[in-house]
C-alpha cells in the first residue's frame, strides 16, 4: 500500500508542536502592543490566516478528523484494486475456461513426447515450474518450439474467435500476475489495522470536539463526521471479510496446484505462484498476438479467395440456342 495512510500522531504533533504556538504568541503580543497605537502595522496575511484558523473553537482536533476523511476514501480504494485484482487472478487460474485448457494441452502434449517411457508418458498432472520451460523444448529442426506449438493449437482447435478482433486472451494478463506476485497478506493486513486504528482515534476526537464545541460552532462538522464515520466503518469491515475470503482463494489455489512453501517460508507466498504464471503468460501472450496475426492473414486470403471465385460465377453466362430448322422459318413467316 502506498503511504498515504493518515498519522494521526503526526497531525497531533502538526498542529500542536511547540514551535506554532511560540508563533500565535508573537502574534498575540503584536496585537496587544499595536492596540493603543494610531500607526499600527498590520499583520501580514499569513499571520492573519493563522490568527483566524487559531480563533476556530477545538482547531487542532477538527483538522485532525477532516484531512484524515479527506484521505480515508484513497487509503481504503487502494486497498480495495489491489484485494480485487488478486481475488481475480486466483478465480481465473483456477476455474478459468481458458486456462484449463491450456493446462489440459500442456499435460497432453508432455505424456505424447514421453510415450515410451511408462514412467513418465502416463502422467496425470505436472508441477507448475514446468510452465515457463515450455519455450525452450525445441523440435528436431529448432525451427519451433512446444509453447508456440500449444499455442497455435489451442488457437486453431479451442478458439472460435481465433484471428478476430473478438478474440479473448485465455489467460490472466502478465501485468496483472506481475502484481499478484508482488503482494503480501500481511501487508495488507497491517495497512487495514492502520486504518483501523486510526479510524477509531477520528472517532474519539470527533467526540471530543462535539463534547467542547458550543451549539453555534457544532454543525455542519458532527453531522458531517458523524456520516463519515458510520460509512467508513462499513467499508473498513468489507474489506477486512474481502481479504479473509481473497486469502482463502489464494490457500485454496496452492492446494489446486500442490504447491509447497519455498525453503524458510511457513506458507507460500503469492510470489512463489504468481511469478512462475507471470513468466508463462508473457511467453504465451507473445506467441498468442504472432498467431492470430497469422491467422488474420489466412482468413483474409481465405474471403479474396472467395469473392474472387464469385466473381468469376457471375461473369459466366450461357446464351440461349436459336433453332434456324424449316418449321422455325415456316413459324417466323405466319
Amino acid at each position: 500500500m502506498d503511504n498515504t495512510v493518515v498519522d494521526l500522531e503526526t497531525l497531533q504533533a502538526l498542529y500542536e508542536n511547540r514551535a506554532q504556538k511560540e508563533e500565535m504568541d508573537q502574534i498575540n503580543r503584536h496585537i496587544k502592543s499595536n492596540a493603543e497605537k494610531d500607526c499600527a502595522k498590520p499583520l501580514d496575511k499569513p499571520e492573519q490566516f493563522l490568527l483566524q484558523l487559531a480563533e476556530v473553537p477545538q482547531f487542532s482536533g477538527r483538522v485532525f478528523c477532516i484531512l484524515f476523511q479527506s484521505t480515508f476514501t484513497e487509503c481504503i480504494s487502494n486497498v480495495q484494486r489491489k484485494i480485487h485484482l488478486l481475488q481475480r487472478v486466483c478465480t481465473t487460474l483456477k476455474s478459468g475456461e481458458g486456462v484449463l485448457q491450456v493446462l489440459g494441452l500442456v499435460l497432453a502434449f508432455g505424456n505424447f513426447m514421453n510415450g515410451g517411457n511408462r514412467s513418465r508418458g502416463q502422467a496425470d498432472g505436472f508441477t507448475l515450474d514446468i510452465l515457463p520451460k515450455l519455450k525452450d523444448v525445441k523440435s528436431s529442426d529448432n525451427s519451433q518450439s512446444l509453447l508456440s506449438f500449444i499455442v497455435a493449437y489451442y488457437l486453431r482447435h479451442f478458439d472460435e474467435d481465433a484471428g478476430r478482433e473478438t478474440c479473448v486472451y485465455p489467460l490472466p494478463e502478465p501485468q496483472d500476475l506481475f502484481q499478484a506476485s508482488q503482494m503480501k497478506f500481511d501487508d495488507f493486513q497491517r495497512d487495514l489495522r492502520k486504518l483501523r486504528k486510526d479510524l477509531n482515534a477520528c472517532s474519539s476526537e470527533t467526540e471530543k470536539v462535539s463534547a467542547a464545541s458550543s451549539e453555534e460552532h457544532l454543525q455542519p462538522f458532527k453531522g458531517k463526521m458523524e456520516q463519515f464515520l458510520t460509512r467508513a466503518r462499513t467499508e473498513l469491515e468489507d474489506q477486512e471479510k474481502q481479504l479473509a475470503d481473497t486469502q482463502k482463494s489464494f490457500v485454496e489455489l496452492s492446494v489446486f496446484f500442490s504447491v509447497k512453501p519455498k525453503a524458510g517460508e511457513k506458507e507460500v507466498s503469492p510470489n512463489t505462484i504468481f511469478s512462475l504464471w507471470h513468466e508463462f503468460s508473457t511467453d504465451f501472450k507473445d506467441l498468442w498476438k504472432k498467431e492470430n496475426k497469422l491467422l488474420l492473414k489466412e482468413r483474409l486470403r481465405a474471403a479474396e479467395e472467395t469473392i474472387k471465385q464469385a466473381r468469376e460465377k457471375s461473369a459466366y453466362s450461357v446464351k440461349p440456342k436459336h433453332a434456324s430448322g424449316i418449321k422455325a422459318k415456316l413459324g417466323q413467316k405466319m
